[in-house]
Order: structure tokens, then sequence, then C-alpha cells
């Protein structure tokens, strides 16, 4: 028994010295004020946002189909139709055109420098049931662990010919498993369902926070609540309507926390995330504490 509270207190104090935060994000509606798909590709394909999103649910509707496999085929069909470039690289041109909430852009070193003064590591990543090709294209790539997005297969010219990757509100939840194991292949399907030991698994739920904006985060927004980690709901500033749905959230008991989507420096985003960090920071101080403190009793009793 006291070698295996000595292993514990082993795995907690020295490989966990500097601990890691994940802040993960769904991506349109969060991040950006709009589907993705609306700020270039769909007006590359002169057509209006509803006329694309009809189809699609039309699709969807007809075939009693998953509405994010019905969104791919018809971003395939349409550019086909209309002879739009469907390769990976015009995918990822198109994301350039991706428009931001305020403060995102500065978002990452601000918060990184306030974990890092906390002695704490902070790793960002998406979950988002939006296309990954796009998201790699926009100017905030580069600040994130890994992408978990929809994404197509691609033929040897680099053309997209089928869906790889479709991501809905159910599927999201796998990703936050990956995350807590520290596992970053799509592909796996044997380490995410090895038994890991909680102080063994490299971020616990306990230090996540779930950034989401709507109903396909709901999942993923209450299970990292229920594990002992944070959700936000963010809205888009002034849209009353998502606001009374984000607040709903809350009643509901899904997430712990509603701001609107600014994420600028002291704005209403930094200041629930800087309190969580302080936060579990002191959670994280705390049970190093008390693992010392049994440690050292183990120690003497074993002499005795």
């Amino acid at each position: 028994m006291a070698k295996n509270a000595e292993e514990g207190y082993h795995v907690l104090m020295k490989t966990n010295d500097k601990p890691v935060v994940a802040l993960i994000y769904d991506f349109d509606g969060t991040l950006s004020p709009g589907n993705m798909q609306e700020f270039s590709f769909i007006k590359a394909l002169n057509m209006s946002a509803g006329e694309f999103w009809q189809k699609t649910n039309k699709l969807s509707e007809d075939n009693d189909a998953s509405s994010i496999l019905c969104y791919m085929k018809t971003m395939l069909d349409e550019a086909k139709y209309r002879n739009i470039s469907i390769s990976r690289k015009s995918f990822t041109q198109f994301g350039k055109e991706i428009e931001l909430f305020e403060g995102v852009a500065a978002w990452f070193k601000t918060i990184n420098e306030y974990g890092k003064s906390k002695g704490l590591e902070i790793k960002h990543y998406i979950n988002s049931s939006g296309l990954k090709e796009m998201i790699e294209g926009t100017s905030i790539a580069a600040e994130f662990e890994q992408i978990f997005a929809c994404s197509f297969l691609y033929n040897s010219d680099g053309i997209a010919v089928w869906p790889g990757v479709a991501i809905d509100y159910t599927t999201k939840t796998q990703f936050i498993f990956k995350i807590n194991k520290g596992i970053k292949e799509i592909s796996d399907s044997v380490e995410i369902n090895k038994f890991v030991p909680d102080n063994e698994r490299p971020v616990p739920f306990k230090r996540m926070i779930y950034f989401g904006d709507g109903e396909t985060d709901i999942p993923c927004m209450k299970l990292v609540k229920q594990n002992g980690g944070y959700s936000v709901a963010v809205y888009k500033p002034g849209d009353a309507k998502k606001q009374r749905k984000a607040e709903q959230l809350i009643l509901d008991g899904r997430v712990n926390f509603v701001s609107p989507a600014n994420y600028k420096l002291k704005g209403d985003v930094y200041n629930i995330v800087s309190v969580i960090l302080d936060k579990i920071k002191s959670d994280y101080d705390f049970d190093n504490l008390l693992a010392e403190h049994k440690h050292g009793a183990e120690k003497m009793l074993k002499k005795c």
C-alpha cells in the first residue's frame, strides 16, 4: 500500500511540475462570428448563405442523413457544378478570409503569458464541426496544439473526393478524451481505449476549459463540467437571442459561465479565464501539499 502511495506521490510531484491546462474551442460562433463557409467559399459559388444551407438541410432531411456529411457533400457538388477548385490549397485560401471576434488574434499570446506567470503551461485545441482545411488557412492556425475538425480525403492531385472526418455534436466528445490522454491521431482506436490512471494522463479534466456557442457543443461542455473542468458559453456581442440561449445553459447546469465573445485583454472572456487559471493553480498546489504530507506520514510510519 505504501509503495503504491509513494508511486502516486512521485507522479504528482515530478511528472506535473508545470501543469498543462487545455483551452478547447469550438470555432464557428466561438472564435469567429459566423459559419466559415460563408466568408468566401459560398460567395465564390455565387450563392447566398441561405441557398447553400437550404440545399444542405434538404439533402439531410430527404435522406435522413448526417447534416455534417451533407454540408460536406454540398460543398463538393456545388463547387464541381460551378467549376470552383476543391483542392486542399483552395480550401486553405478560403480560410484566409474568415473573420474573427474582437481580440482573438492577440488572445493566445495574452493568456499564454498569464498562464506562464502562474506556473502553468497553456495549450490550445480546436474541436469543431467546421472544416479543418479552412481553419488551417486562418491567421491563428499555428496557435493550436491540434485542430480536430471535419476534413476531406484527397486524391493524388490534391483534389477533395470524399469526406475523411465528419464531426457532429456527439462525436466531438471523443476528442476531449484524446486530449485527456495526449492522443493526437484521429485514426487511433487502440490507445484511446487503453486504461490510463487519472494521475498519469497529460491533461486531467479538471485542467480543461471548454468554449462553445451552440447545440453542437453541449455534450462537450457538459462532459468537461461534470468531470471537474470548466465550460464557457460565448455568444455574439449584441445578439440578444443567442445570449438568452447561452444563459439558459447555466440554468440547465451545462456550463459554468456565459460571456459575450470578447477576447480583449481585461475583456469578458479574459476575466473569466484568468480567475479559472488562478483556481487551477491553487487546486494543483493544494493537491501537492496533501500528497506531500501523506507521503511524509507514510515514510515515518514505515520506519517505525
